[in-house]
């Protein structure tokens, strides 16, 4: 019988047993994971046998079919699990307080070097540890030397009784993305390794925080949950179903309507999933300073770094300087902490390892390493899709584009305006939870990884175009006019997690756009590597991520603009996004706050939906034209300026829009565009607004009779998509309003309101740009011609 990379893992840590030595010499181990992954063409070592088999009934029990009713049951059926004795440990960790440490600094190149080093540690030095070297495809030996460096520092620091890398192999990790991994391990090292993780993370950034717990389970419990010392004092199905009314229990378990769902909660809940969740009970448990039984050591916390009112500190951070650099644009001074960050945000020299002679001639020892940059890696998705990559360059020589350097250079190619773009998944925690064995935790990691990072590709590849800097006045800068660039900077995507800078003009754009393949990726509906698909099945989604549909699709109580024309949502998991448009001077301390509560209300509005069925992407925005617009929350600022407390109340935005709705609105402004709608008119229209319904009305009704052309694609694209009547029956015309009954709202005071998206499209209106100037007025004039 053939066995997946888990079972191999559970094999490994079976046959090395529960003593730090290995009950078998390491060779015979070797020898049994290299026959269980050659398919069985060769043996597996006599010695290891009956353990290999023990994995094979584990791995023959199905998901649901086989559930045992009761312990009897489970102890007929699995006679040689049940006296299993042997442990298996498994380990979660990672990086905590991420975005402390990221945004610390103000600027780019520090945030860039923080969120890369954070990436690089999960990706490349903890899959290290396992023996996994990362393999670039472009170039496999890129990180050879890297990797064995990183396990040369972990054997210096972890080898009591055995090399801690020798303990470890690459079947070992289930996931090890999105700043987190979750790994199996030999039971008497579970301790050792969740040391290493968190003193990787301290010994690499210095201040960064992380926190890494692990625990033994018998094999039995990998598959249905957690059990007691004596496995027969479980509590069960039977003790379930006469408790299952009590508060503790329904805290547990939930809330079953009836006897069949009260069989299926125990099912999902007694499986891997509780393992999982009593991880995460450790990892919150060691996160806010308790011990942990077992552990030797105590959290390692960041250091406390020496200062003096009387020294000079780094400018940043407030950290004692240990460095003074006059070699840069201007004179820098640096702590240790940032120092590693700008060295790992240089793109000076994209890709080479070698750190500048003024750092080398500092005598410090740290060393950056290989910096892979995201350009890098967007290219390597342009190689494996042609038709991505002509539509990007349109015709320009990949090798003549640079990476940008600051966002002044992204702002560039959007008249000095930016578009922050930050993005989370939806539904994933309920998803989650119903995974009941590791081999799918493992499959959905990647899945999301992949839907994740190829959405954003696809997005910047379809929307963007290399461009030529303008009147550019940046003396820090070594790029200069007529230079071209890649008008994007990826600050981190990992996990489900998204946050990038785009030009203003092209954010709405990509927001959707991403929201969108984001969804179709999981459904498998696009392919993600179009050459060579035969040796791509690690580019491949491995999981069923349809939605099965139990109730009637009413696209009316979900979507505000064309509800007929709204297809409804097939995708269990879906993305929010907030974003944020504003000038490239605005600080990215204040533009990261501000996106972030964006993407709350994002991610409220799709809570919200989701009660009547719509399981898709939302998207919120707001644009800033100076940095004291906003000096509250956005949700304050909404309330108290663009809510008008009358009979009914009015609200002078729409946002959050569901991704149907997003497009309608670009196409509105499109819309308007065309209809060449004067533009004192459009900020008359708004500024009239909050005079009331009825004189927002009658000023746009006069406005619009008097346009000379365009009125019947106003008509269509805006009236009629927007702002209908929720009575069917009502010939009226309520334009620029739409009604809101708050039938998706717990709370309906203030309801029923008038809600409006002119004020929407006002703000955005200079950002969504006629799609035949496009390409031209970013590419040399050579290539136009």
């Amino acid at each position: 019988m053939s066995m997946n990379s888990v079972n191999v893992a559970i094999a490994w840590c079976l046959a090395w047993g529960h003593e730090r030595q290995p009950q078998f010499d390491i060779t015979v181990l070797q020898q049994m994971r290299e026959a269980l992954n050659q398919n069985n063409t060769k043996e597996v070592p006599e010695a290891v046998k009956a353990i290999v088999q023990q994995v094979e009934e584990f791995q023959s029990i199905k998901d649901d079919d086989d559930f045992p009713q009761t312990l009897d049951e489970l102890k007929e059926k699995y006679s040689n699990l049940w006296n299993q004795t042997t442990k298996i440990g498994l380990v979660y960790g990672g990086a905590t307080k991420v975005k402390n440490y990221v945004f610390e600094s103000a600027k780019i190149q520090e945030i860039r070097g923080a969120s890369g080093l954070l990436d690089r540690i999960n990706q490349i030095d903890l899959k290290a540890f396992f023996n996994d070297d990362y393999q670039p495809e472009y170039n496999p030996n890129l990180y050879k030397a890297q990797c064995i460096d990183i396990r040369t520092w972990l054997n210096e620091n972890f080898h009591e009784d055995f090399k801690l890398s020798e303990v470890l192999i690459p079947e070992l990790i289930i996931y090890s993305t999105g700043g987190n991994i979750l790994a199996f391990c030999p039971a008497a090292y579970v301790h050792d390794l969740a040391d290493a993780i968190e003193k990787r993370y301290t010994h690499e950034t210095l201040t960064a925080n992380s926190c890494a717990v692990g625990d033994t389970f018998r094999l039995l419990e990998i598959r249905f949950g957690l059990l007691k010392e004596n496995i027969e004092d479980t509590p069960w199905l039977e003790w379930y179903h006469k408790n299952y009314q009590k508060p503790i229990i329904q805290a547990y378990f939930g809330y079953p309507k009836d006897e069949k769902e009260r069989l299926e909660v125990f099912t999902i809940r007694k499986s891997f999933n509780e393992i999982t969740t009593k991880l995460a009970v450790l990892f919150n448990k060691r996160r806010s300073g308790n011990d942990i039984p077992g552990r030797k050591t105590t959290r390692r916390y960041p250091p406390m770094l020496e200062t003096h009112p009387y020294l000079v500190r780094d400018g940043e951070e407030n950290r004692s300087a240990i460095l003074q650099v006059d070699k840069l644009a201007r004179e820098t001074y640096f702590s240790e902490p940032s120092v590693r960050k700008y060295l790992f945000g240089d793109r000076a020299k994209d890709g080479d390892p070698k750190e500048p002679q003024w750092y080398l001639d500092s005598q410090l020892q740290w060393r950056r390493g290989i910096v892979e940059s995201w350009v890098n890696r967007f290219n390597e998705f342009l190689d494996e899709n042609p038709t991505y990559k002509t539509k990007y360059y349109a015709g320009v020589k990949p090798r003549d584009v640079k990476t940008a350097q600051t966002l002044t250079h992204v702002s560039n190619a959007s008249k000095g305006f930016l578009g922050y773009i930050y993005a989370d998944g939806n539904n994933m925690g309920g998803y989650i939870q119903k995974i009941r064995r590791p081999e799918k935790h493992k499959e959905f990691s990647r899945d999301i990884d992949l839907a994740t990072r190829y959405a954003v590709y696809q997005a910047l590849a379809e929307n963007l175009h290399p461009h030529i800097l303008k009147h550019l006045n940046d003396e820090e800068s070594e790029l200069e006019n007529g230079d071209l660039i890649h008008p994007f900077e990826i600050i981190t995507i990992g996990g489900d997690d998204i946050f990038i800078v785009v030009p203003a003009n092209k954010t709405l754009e990509i927001s959707q756009m991403i929201a969108e393949r984001f969804e179709e990726i999981l459904l498998d509906k696009i392919k993600l590597v179009e050459i060579q698909p035969q040796i791509k099945e690690e580019k491949r989604i491995s999981g069923n991520y349809k939605l099965k549909f139990d109730k009637p699709f009413k696209p009316n109580e979900i979507h505000r603009y064309q509800p007929s024309k709204a297809a409804p949502s097939e995708c269990k998991l879906s993305t929010s996004i907030g974003v944020l448009i504003t000038a490239f001077n605005t600080p990215i301390y204040y533009a990261e706050d501000l996106i972030e509560q964006l993407l709350k209300t994002a991610k409220d509005r799709a809570k919200k939906l989701k009660k009547v069925g719509y399981h898709g992407g939302t998207i919120d925005f707001i644009t800033l034209k100076s940095v004291t617009m906003i000096a509250s929350t956005v949700k304050d600022f909404r309330a108290e300026a663009l809510t008008v407390n009358t009979s009914p109340t009015l609200k002078l935005y729409a946002a959050p829009y569901t991704i149907h709705e997003l497009g309608g609105l670009i196409k509105s402004i499109a819309a308007l565009k065309k209809a060449k709608f004067p533009k004192s008119q459009l900020y008359q229209i708004r500024s009239l607004l909050e005079r009331g319904k009825h004189t927002a009305i009658l000023n746009y009704r006069y406005f619009r009779v008097r346009l000379k052309q365009g009125k019947s694609e106003l008509k269509n694209d805006f009236e009629k998509a927007w702002c209908t009547p929720k009575n069917e029956n009502n010939g009226g015309n309520l334009a620029p309003w739409m009604y809101d009954d708050g039938s998706l709202e717990d709370d309906k005071s203030g309801y029923p309101l008038f809600e409006t998206i002119w004020r929407d499209m006002i703000d955005i209106y200079e950002f969504v740009e006629e799609v035949e100037n496009e390409v031209s007025e970013n590419l040399p004039a050579e290539v136009e011609s």
